[in-house]
């Protein structure tokens, strides 16, 4: 008798993840100053004052490349980026050749699970904001970011919170990026129908909720909720977890900005945001 296993998704493979390029290079499209101002404002805030300033900076998971950005505008004079997949890298560098081709950055289609710091480098300042839950493996990923911040600099990442609900967004979310886009419309939909009878509900209008709308990436609603419910891999933390994990790594906490997810989370989960400098007697 033969047995058949599922195969498991591996995390470094694009074709196991969710198609997170495409949505940002449908968000980065539409990218103007009204998007990038929050972007810059976001990253001020996770950073000391002048923590950029003539400095390097590598974010993992560049996205839209907004972040990035955000970064040169805030005096980085080194920027580097990679991504999994190759729609957030060309997303990433038309954004560059809109807004801010000179000095050029550079951008690689890499996975961190595969990041080693003898070929990626060491960096004053590690960003990933929203990323590592994502990549199959989260201590892993931690693990890998953690090894690129050179002697004495900061790792700022942002993780999702566990919630009691965690389980089941891990399925519904399995369930979305593998189906197709007529599906996926049908879930949106339901998505929005139930997240707005829930802001009726507490006396709140959805027109303006979506009108004044603006995440710490500067995305916009619509693009959120396609990659809240298409986020596969999907894992999460508790505030505990990461604090452990990350002294383990050698890392002294500056900075927590702890997430209060909407009803425990039924909606979805929140990130939790951790500023860390490497202990210089573990550089």
């Amino acid at each position: 008798m033969t047995t058949v296993s599922q195969r498991r998704p591996d995390p470094v493979r694009l074709e196991d993840h969710f198609a997170f390029g495409r949505n940002w290079r449908s968000f980065a499209a539409g990218v103007g100053e009204a998007e990038i101002a929050p972007a810059v404002a976001n990253l001020a805030r996770l950073l000391p004052e002048g923590a950029l300033a003539g400095k390097s900076f590598l974010d993992i998971g560049c996205g839209s490349g907004l972040s990035l950005l955000a970064a040169r505008r805030l005096g980085a004079a080194s920027i580097r980026g990679f991504d999994l997949d190759p729609d957030s890298v060309a997303a990433a560098r038309d954004l560059f050749g809109r807004f801010a081709d000179d000095p050029p950055v550079s951008l690689a289609v890499a996975s961190v699970l595969e990041a080693e710091p003898e070929a990626v480098g060491r960096f004053d300042v590690v960003h990933s904001w929203g990323v590592l839950h994502h990549s199959g493996r989260l201590w892993e990923a931690l693990a890998r970011a953690a090894a690129l911040v050179a002697e004495d600099g900061l790792l700022v990442v942002a993780l999702y919170r566990r919630t009691p609900f965690c389980r089941l967004w891990t399925w519904e979310k399995r369930l979305y990026s593998r189906a197709p886009a007529s599906v996926q419309a049908a879930m949106r939909g339901l998505y929005r129908t139930l997240f707005f009878a829930g802001l009726l509900a507490t006396g709140r209008r959805p027109r303006d909720y979506i009108g004044g709308y603006a995440s710490a990436r500067g995305m916009s609603w619509h693009h959120d909720v396609h990659d809240w419910l298409g986020g596969y891999p999907y894992e999460s933390a508790s505030p505990a977890e990461v604090r452990e994990a990350l002294a383990a790594l050698g890392f002294d906490l500056e900075a927590v900005h702890e997430a209060r997810p909407p009803l425990a989370g039924l909606f979805g989960s929140a990130c939790d945001e951790y500023v860390a400098r490497r202990h210089p007697r573990n550089g």
